[in-house]
């Protein structure tokens, strides 16, 4: 649902105030639980306890302004003012501020963050909520980004490199193509001349004058607000965000802060872009609002926001049955309404992704179904389903409005300073969508689309690739394409919805022993054909339940030629859907339903994933049911997945770095006689055999006695044994006791460079990587986790902040037991072509550093610490204990080892992370670099 909100809060209203909602023009109240206020000199604040996750706070500084309030001269300094506040403060000067905060468990780039757009710019930052020291530190660090930046000139000289070394990163056919139709979808206005990233020109040449004038001008206290959410006393906060903030002023003459427009136009504009790299072929069709775009803020507001999202979702699942269709005229499709870049300009919006040569199909095929819509409406029981889709969500947002992280309310809050849009708790919410939706009519619905469809303010936008042989449609080609008035549309017609997912008897099993785990907290149920379930019961969320299950087996067991006619048909099986329904009767039989399954097979096991609410757990099971017992065999289904993924592949080599990562991928074991391609052609799709797959498929499910299921969350011992004893129990059992298989799937050895040229932008791609064989080791592998994230630090300091030659570096490696024991450890980053070998030389210089001296203490300590910080959080998530006891059947190991985490973290040395760095990253190393076709010699 792309639901315009879903907000969080906890209040219940009495019945007594409720009875006022039925009238329209009531504002929305801002939920109680969150304290707002301002400053005297403008400054806006909003502050709310959440004690999820517990001793965290997160803040955030939001300012309101952004790229387009930059002068002609100032072109991308709001962005880069960005990149300055991280640099050097008044209390941490140089780079000391991202080196105090990685020593408290504070990542850079994971925890800690910013971003700059159009009209604000955003600052994160989480830390600790149980050390005064630190909190104290947290708000002198927002407090220096908002008004004490150094911005030293050495320090603005050094930090050009890096930012254009962000800027080289964006480099490539979206963004040439977006170059070219930005003018005409921001027609007239200054949002099409201030992308934040700005130009490389100015960005190389900008006097510093002028990002200290930006500064001065727009950092001020009445442009921004400060946003506390976490472990908190409010009252403390409150207190500290007037002592850190109160005594700042505003300019004696501030700029005006201008809220910019975009215009209005008759004409309709189309817009042709092809490109030789790009890798996707792509229509857009904008009907532009003719005035700007208005919060909403009084219940008519949300009713109206119910009706456009009901609208939509109606419209795009009309769309989705394409689809699923043999030959289907897009990849996906969808419409919506909503915001433009900026702030100036909302539209009605229907795009799809397409086949190469169908643009103009798929066009057509928008224009039809939104004038279908417009003549004829929806129907009754179309509507019917969208209500209970919306219904479903926010009942699910109610039931969990006690166990929401911190960081969910922040967007919120940001939303109702920055734009003034309502700000209501979700028991508010949630009883307004039960009070409105009711009454909002097919007439109310119908009426949505006659006010978005119309001539003028019209854009059509067309990307897609430039190759011989492929003609590039006209503006008269797409215009034509665009006008239905001609063509014969009939009403739409609903199909009958399914009844069950179960259309045979079954005859359940039992639960033959349980067995509890006090230590991991968990139950396990063996059932009387093998299959054992083990579940844990967990208060994190209300409503969520997380499901997976394993069997070893998978494509290993296959001989070479089957593995390569089934590997990527393997995926494309469960797409015929299961109990004679096809995807699109799938969907509207789950409509309100709030659950999910997904089987695969893989290299070593085959097995599920999935979640559900309580409500909808036994769905959940009947699915898992029928994808074993009652999987359709549907030739067309699946033809009309190959044509899908052959038209989004078809492409997809002319992106520089996708056909970097096959020449290396080719490089590194094209001499294996298992290899195929990571991306696969359209030649590797046309060699897929359906059947050969689906029987596979179906052999790999025929067994259920080596599967074991585990389910994390909200679930009780009643509904395990019950759903379990009738679903699981009862399925097929052959007592095979399969295990994994190794097939002898190697890379190349030793120490290779391989280079690789493709592309023309002035980029660069470094890949630096060890693989080999070893014994598994699970005090090893943590040392190369640590190994991973101290090599990044140094990476960030020497070939971002001292060389200025990257934007970001990152490293990361582990070790894998199964299917036999291995290292894999890897270096990337993008750069300039010219420096790519002398930044090469400096990584090496850095790992040579480690293996001789070790890693320095506080590097280990940073990694520790943010290890430590990601692990307490993750305790209290569902998802890490489904990952624990799915980890424990992969590497076939106790789960318990888990539990020693925290102890085998405290007990990691130097030495340890040294001797791995001697171990593995001495041979088998491979150097790959891209660079453009004009750096060939």
């Amino acid at each position: 649902m792309n639901l315009k909100k879903i907000t969080l809060g906890l209040l219940i209203l009495p019945a007594s105030l409720w009875a006022q909602v039925a009238d329209l023009n009531q504002k929305i109240p801002n939920d109680p639980d969150v304290r707002i206020g301002k400053l005297e000199n403008g400054l806006t604040y909003y502050i709310r306890k959440n004690a999820k996750p517990e001793k965290k706070v997160d803040l955030r500084m939001v300012l309101n302004a952004g790229s387009i309030l930059e002068t002609d001269k100032q072109v991308g300094l709001a962005h880069f003012m960005e990149h300055m506040v991280f640099n050097g403060t008044k209390t941490f000067p140089k780079n000391e501020l991202i080196s105090y905060l990685q020593s408290i468990g504070v990542k850079f780039g994971q925890h800690l963050n910013a971003y700059t757009n159009f009209d604000e710019t955003v600052y994160f930052l989480p830390i600790p909520s149980d050390d005064p020291v630190k909190l104290d530190k947290g708000f002198q660090i927002l407090e220096d980004w908002a008004f004490n930046a150094n911005l030293e000139s050495k320090d603005i000289d050094d930090e050009r490199g890096v930012v254009i070394e962000e800027y080289r990163t964006r480099l490539g056919a979206n963004e040439r193509m977006m170059k070219n139709y930005l003018p005409k979808m921001l027609h007239n206005s200054l949002y099409a001349k201030r992308l934040p990233i700005g130009t490389k020109e100015n960005l190389e040449t900008f006097k510093h004058e002028e990002i200290r004038q930006f500064y001065k001008d727009w950092y001020r206290p009445n442009l921004m607000a400060v946003i506390v959410v976490g472990d908190i006393d409010v009252n403390e906060m409150e207190g500290k965000i007037k002592s850190h903030f109160g005594k700042y002023k505003n300019p004696a003459n501030p700029k005006e802060r201008k809220e910019f427009e975009i215009p209005n136009h008759k004409e309709t504009f189309v817009s042709i872009n092809t490109d030789k790299e790009a890798t996707s072929s792509n229509v857009e069709i904008y009907y532009k609002d003719q005035g700007k775009p208005k919060p909403s803020t009084t219940v008519g507001d949300y009713k109206t926001d119910f009706i456009d999202n009901l609208f939509s979702s109606m419209l795009n699942a009309r769309l989705e049955e394409y689809t699923n269709s043999p030959t289907p005229p897009f990849v996906y499709g969808y419409s919506f309404h909503g915001g433009l870049l900026g702030r100036g300009k909302e539209a009605f919006q229907s795009r799809a992704m397409t086949a190469e040569d169908k643009q103009l199909e798929a066009l057509r095929v928008l224009a039809i179904e939104n004038e279908r819509a417009r003549k004829f409406g929806f129907t009754q029981s179309e509507l019917d389903r969208a209500k209970t889709e919306t219904l479903a969500y926010y009942e699910k947002a109610f039931n969990d409005r006690d166990k929401n992280n911190s960081s969910r309310y922040l967007g919120i809050y940001q939303s109702h300073f920055l734009e003034g849009e309502a700000m209501p708790s979700i028991s508010y919410e949630y009883n307004l969508a039960k009070e409105l939706l009711p009454t909002i009519t097919l007439k109310d619905v119908n009426n949505v689309i006659q006010s978005y469809i119309k001539d003028e303010n019209r854009v059509i936008i067309l990307t897609g690739p430039e190759k011989e042989g492929l003609k590039t449609p006209t503006e008269k080609d797409v215009l034509a394409a665009l006008d239905v008035s001609k063509v014969e549309i009939t009403p739409y017609e609903d199909a009958v919805v399914a009844e069950s997912l179960i259309r045979n008897e079954i005859k359940p099993g039992k639960v033959t022993n349980t067995t509890k785990n006090d230590k991991l907290g968990t139950t396990t149920l063996t059932l009387s054909n093998g299959a054992k379930v083990t579940y844990k019961k967990t208060d994190f969320k209300n409503d969520e339940i997380l499901f997976g299950a394993r069997s070893f087996g998978g494509s290993n067991l296959l001989d070479n030629d089957t593995y390569k006619k089934t590997q990527h048909a393997s995926s494309a099986v469960p797409q015929a859907g299961i109990a004679g329904m096809d995807q699109n009767a799938l969907t509207k039989f789950n409509t309100g339903k709030l659950y999910r399954v997904s089987p695969f097979v893989g290299g070593i096991t085959e097995g599920f994933s999935g979640n559900a609410t309580p409500k909808d757990l036994e769905f959940l099971f009947q699915s898992v049911h029928a994808y074993f017992t009652d999987l359709n065999y549907d030739e067309k289904a699946f033809e009309s997945e190959k044509n899908k993924m052959k038209s989004y592949m078809a492409n997809i080599m002319a992106m520089p770095e996708v056909f970097f990562q096959i020449e290396v991928s080719d490089f590194m074991y094209g001499h294996n006689a298992r290899y195929s391609s990571p991306i696969p052609t359209e030649k590797d799709w046309d060699n897929t055999d359906y059947k050969k797959a689906y029987e596979l498929f179906k052999e790999r499910f025929a067994d259920a006695s080596d599967f074991e299921f585990y389910f994390v969350g909200n679930v009780t011992d009643e509904q395990m044994k019950t759903f379990s004893e009738k679903y699981l129990a009862s399925l097929p059992a052959l007592n095979r006791k399969e295990t994994f298989k190794d097939t002898g799937f190697r890379g190349k050895t030793g120490v290779h460079k391989k280079e690789v040229f493709k592309g023309n932008d002035d980029k660069a791609t470094v890949r630096i990587s060890y693989a080999g064989e070893t014994t598994y080791s699970a005090k090893e592998n943590l040392a190369m986790e640590a190994l991973g994230e101290i090599l990044t630090i140094k990476l960030i300091e020497e070939l971002r902040e001292k060389e200025g030659g990257v934007y970001g570096a990152g490293a990361q490696g582990g070790l894998s037991k199964l299917p036999y024991g291995s290292y894999n450890f890897s270096i990337s980053y993008p750069t300039n072509p010219k420096d790519a070998d002398k930044l090469i030389e400096l990584t090496l210089k850095e790992v040579e550093k480690i293996q001789q001296n070790g890693p320095e203490a506080a590097d280990l300590n940073k990694f520790k610490e943010g290890e430590m910080t990601d692990y307490t959080k993750s305790l209290k998530e569902n998802s890490y204990w489904l990952n624990v006891m799915l980890k424990a059947f992969n590497e076939q190991e106790n789960p318990e080892k888990a539990l020693d985490f925290e102890k085998n973290l405290k007990a990691l040395t130097a030495k340890d992370v040294q001797d791995v760095a001697k171990k593995y990253l001495t041979k088998n190393r491979v150097i790959a670099v891209l660079k453009p076709e004009t750096a060939k010699k």
